[in-house]
């Protein structure tokens, strides 16, 4: 579905700005900053920052998630997403892929010093459904099923181990981790990415759920990430999975085809 009118202006006058943009630059090489840590990148007042953060939330191409006391600003690609959408053809995605990738091999060989950790992944999308109705497609075997092609088994129990089990009859769990939290109907946080066979370090994965009138805020933070292959995977299997499952609650039917088998933009 593309973006709304009121929307696609807030995105624009949002990315107007340069230094709005020099702000969602600073995200994107590292992702999950302070109020505090922006400012003294940027030797800009607190005062200032804090007035162009309010307008990139407001578009919604910036995400605020709290930890303890502490307020973390993230990129949310979903919005840059739908405008790529809307403006960038399916045969020129492979051209584009392409001349994306020279560039960025050519810019790792230039690079210097040591490599910067992997961010943490963040994704936020907006579903016309009840934060039960959410909580539910989260939680339940037979709905995972259906928009994620596998089917997340367990009881959500803290503690508790959950399994991601295929769909084809055969059985087979090709991911396990554990429940870490969980707060009916808001907030589930699981760890995710242990093979069956070798379980180990995993990353962890928190889904929060924020209701507002009839519609409800999903969002996924994804962390503790292994390496930047990682962060590649995550990056086009989220949006993929979430989209099935927001399509199967507003409409009661998923994607015609499943999203994560095209080809991401980028090897």
């Amino acid at each position: 579905m593309p973006l709304e009118t009121t929307e696609m202006d807030a995105v624009f006058k949002a990315l107007a700005d340069p230094t709005r943009r020099l702000l969602l630059d600073r995200l994107r090489e590292r992702n999950g900053q302070t109020l505090g840590e922006l400012c003294e990148r940027l030797g800009m007042a607190r005062q200032s920052a804090t007035q162009h953060l309010d307008v990139l939330v407001r578009a919604h191409l910036v995400t605020v998630v709290r930890r303890g006391r502490e307020r973390l600003h993230y990129l949310n690609p979903a919005l840059i997403h739908e405008i790529e959408e809307r403006w960038i053809s399916t045969f020129d995605k492979p051209r584009l892929g392409a001349i994306s990738a020279i560039k960025n091999r050519a810019e790792e060989y230039a690079m210097t010093g040591t490599p910067t950790s992997v961010p943490t992944y963040v994704y936020v999308t907006y579903i016309r459904a009840s934060s039960e109705h959410v909580w539910r497609a989260l939680t339940d075997a037979d709905l995972t099923a259906r928009y994620w092609g596998h089917a997340n088994v367990s009881d959500w129990e803290p503690g508790s181990r959950w399994e991601h089990r295929r769909t084809d009859g055969s059985g087979q769990v090709d991911l396990v981790g554990r429940v870490l939290e969980t707060e009916p109907p808001t907030r589930l946080v699981i760890t995710f990415g242990e093979s069956a066979d070798a379980p180990g370090d995993a990353s962890i994965v928190t889904f929060l759920v924020e209701p507002h009138h009839d519609i409800v805020r999903l969002t996924v933070t994804h962390e503790n990430l292994a390496d930047a292959t990682a962060l590649r995977e995550i990056s086009h299997g989220w949006p993929a999975v979430l989209a099935n499952l927001k399509s199967l609650l507003e409409t009661g039917e998923v994607l015609p085809r499943a999203p994560w088998e095209m080809s991401p933009v980028h090897p």
